[in-house]
């Protein structure tokens, strides 16, 4: 991306204007007096001032975007680089802070070259309090949507437009740390293009959209839709606890009809059985993993976080054999963070065969993040349901299974290694894979009767009806658990896996 190709920058009050509702936009800001004594500087202001209309580089208020009350601050890039300093930082505290009191979800803008120079340390510091309101605002349970816009650099990049709960950017923007002439004039050479970009930020896993402002209000409407449902009222049962109709399908049947190359898998499951869904990417840190997914949605009416396996779809499939890597666990553990912090229901979705076996997973640290998975998941505080969809294979399913609730398709399983791994350690052949699946209880029906799972959604129905099933079932008993007492909720998932093969 060249500079003469990158976007203008927008306005803040045009960019406010175009993502709340008509009508809706109201100032929180109050006067700001210039009460510098550096005359360059001061000068400086009052032609900020009037080349922009606006008194400080930042515009907070609250509007409506498709009916919902938002906070919203924004910087405005035409006041002196839409940079930070005294007035400005407490401005933003403010804005923060009264959203956080009124308990409405907030949507910040930043367009911004960082510190405002002119102001030396002390505006510096303002990053501070910035990113500590940031942090008060998401422990209250509230909603922090960052769109990143051009060009967005600095300290304003390094606090509050980094710690989003999603974060969009816009087509083209410059995004990141050490802004380029920055760079040249330390270093004496650009900086690689292609790399400051957001679309390269999103292929990284630093963003999770990129989108024009005019798409905006619509984005944000769809993550606010599930983010900020407070209702807890249960939904009716699913219906019976168990798929007990027809004969139960043996080991290698189920095995073989997991790997089927059409079988549904996540992606298909948000397509027939959810609504309001929001894709997220990777980390937020800097990793993507394809084999898994990452989302916001309304599962069978339950707004939820989504995150699973990823086997691809049925026309664009990932790569064959897929493995998770730990940057796909970081971006699972992330997942979980979001839905502790808003009080969500977690749906984790088992279809694996199996973790990466790699140098480069074992050097990332593949078996701590499993571990760090499983700790997380038997403590986080919000309601968990586990699907098991498809295949269950070894550490990479284990990592995503703890949960309140977990149902099982019927021809889905879990084994600690893959079949076939585990009958070379036994019989040193693969030949055998079948028999030692038998044998070990991997199946949906075993799993139900070693108490590893509460439920079985049978596979009768083909296509989009077994997956809106699955969405009915799934939806009403997380509907059920978020109804029910946190503590309580807690000491029972806890009590679950104490049990596990106990007797008595």
């Amino acid at each position: 991306m060249t500079e003469r190709s990158r976007p203008a920058p927008v306005p803040a009050l045009d960019l406010i204007r175009a993502a709340v509702d008509p009508g809706s936009w109201r100032s929180w800001d109050e006067p700001v007096d210039v009460t510098t004594e550096d005359p360059a500087y001061r000068a400086d202001l009052l032609a900020a001032r009037e080349r922009t209309g606006l008194d400080e580089s930042v515009v907070t208020g609250e509007g409506r975007v498709h009916g919902r009350r938002v906070a919203v601050v924004a910087c405005e890039f035409r006041f002196l680089a839409g940079s930070i300093g005294v007035a400005a930082g407490e401005r933003l505290v403010r804005a923060v802070e009264r959203a956080t009191a009124e308990r409405l979800p907030l949507l910040a803008a930043p367009a911004s070259g960082g510190t405002r120079m002119q102001e030396g340390t002390v505006a510096f510091l303002q990053m501070v309090k910035v990113a500590a309101a940031i942090t008060d605002h998401k422990a209250a349970g509230l909603p922090y949507l960052v769109y990143l816009r051009h060009p967005t650099t600095g300290g304003v990049l390094a606090s509050w437009g980094s710690l989003g709960h999603l974060t969009a950017a816009e087509p083209g923007a410059l995004i990141g740390f050490l802004g380029p002439r920055v760079h040249q004039a330390l270093y004496g050479e650009q900086f690689p293009p292609g790399v400051q970009v957001a679309e390269n930020l999103l292929a990284n896993g630093l963003v999770d959209a990129v989108l024009p402002p005019e798409e905006l209000p619509a984005t944000a409407a769809r993550a606010l839709a599930v983010l900020c449902d407070r209702d807890t009222t249960a939904a009716p049962p699913a219906g019976p606890a168990a798929g007990t109709g027809g004969p139960v399908p043996s080991t290698e049947e189920s095995i073989r009809r997991s790997r089927e190359p059409g079988r549904p898998g996540v992606r298909e499951l948000l397509k027939a059985a959810a609504t309001d869904v929001t894709l997220l990417s990777g980390t937020g840190a800097g990793e993507r993993d394809p084999g898994l997914l990452l989302a916001l949605a309304r599962v069978g009416g339950t707004p939820c976080v989504v995150l699973g396996h990823d086997r691809g779809t049925r026309t664009t499939p990932a790569a064959p054999g897929q493995a998770l890597g730990p940057a796909g666990l970081r971006a699972a553990r992330r997942g979980m963070r979001i839905a502790a912090e808003l009080d969500l229901p977690l749906l984790s979705v088992v279809d694996t065969a199996g973790a990466a076996l790699s140098k480069e997973a074992e050097e990332g640290g593949l078996a701590g993040e499993i571990a760090r998975c499983l700790a997380d998941l038997v403590n986080l505080p919000a309601p968990t349901l586990c699907l098991l969809l498809g295949q269950g294979a070894g550490g990479a399913a284990l990592a995503l299974l703890p949960a309140d609730r977990v149902v099982a398709a019927r021809h889905a399983w879990l084994s600690p290694l893959p079949p076939e791994g585990a009958s070379a350690i036994l019989h040193r052949t693969t030949d055998r894979a079948h028999e030692v699946a038998a044998r070990q209880g991997v199946r949906s029906a075993d799993l139900l009767a070693n108490g590893i799972v509460d439920r079985i959604v049978e596979e009768d129905a083909e296509g989009a009806d077994f997956l809106s099933d699955l969405g009915r079932v799934i939806g009403a008993d997380m509907a059920a658990l978020r109804a029910g007492d946190r503590h309580d909720r807690l000491r029972a998932r806890r009590a679950r896996y104490r049990r596990l093969g106990t007797t008595g």
